[in-house]
């Protein structure tokens, strides 16, 4: 990958509409349409899909339509993965989903950043923070995730949230912005 990619994965300033950049999210939403246009029972087209798609990809994952994604490739999904309805990813950051979550519908996670200056903004200069979701997380329905938040083994993360800080271990967090209330069990 070229200085642009290594930049962008880094954290670092980079050009969004750089060419080899562009061509990935290009290449990328491709795949993605063909997964939205399988019907249900294509089960085996769209595995080989989302094998295609994500940078990596465990045993038994599973993800309903309809999917977006920016890049795929800086994504990795581990082992018995459950993505449901509309799930949208934002990755030119490194996404890691860990083994046994549960994704609710309309769940957003997002590793880019725009710069507050209105100068660099308008020159379309971005960076990127990682998401980590652990293992054993439930994220419910219609919250969103933001850069470089990380949420721990077995936290779950309440319905229509956005999760704006990292979240510990075997907690509970819910609202907007996302607040630990008690332990997950």
């Amino acid at each position: 990958m070229g200085a642009a990619f290594e930049a962008m994965v880094e954290g670092r300033e980079y050009w969004i509409n750089d060419a080899e950049l562009v061509e990935i999210r290009y290449c990328t939403r491709d795949r993605v349409d063909q997964f939205n246009q399988c019907g249900a029972r294509e089960v085996s087209q769209k595995s080989t899909l989302i094998r295609e798609i994500f940078g990596k990809v465990g045993d038994d994952v599973h993800i309903e339509k309809p999917l977006r994604v920016d890049y795929g490739c800086t994504t990795t999904l581990g082992n018995h993965v459950f993505i449901n309805f509309n799930f949208t990813l934002l990755d030119p950051g490194f996404v890691t989903i860990g083994d046994h979550v549960f994704i609710g519908p309309n769940v957003s996670l997002y590793t880019a950043l725009h710069p507050m200056d209105a100068g660099k903004r308008g020159r379309h200069i971005g960076t990127t923070l990682p998401v980590t979701i652990g293992n054993h997380v439930w994220i419910a329905g219609n919250v969103t995730v933001l850069p470089g938040v990380t949420i721990g083994d077995g936290a779950v993360i309440g319905a229509g949230s956005v999760v704006t800080k990292d979240i510990p271990a075997g907690m509970l967090a819910v609202g907007n912005p996302a607040r630990v209330i008690r332990k997950a069990d």
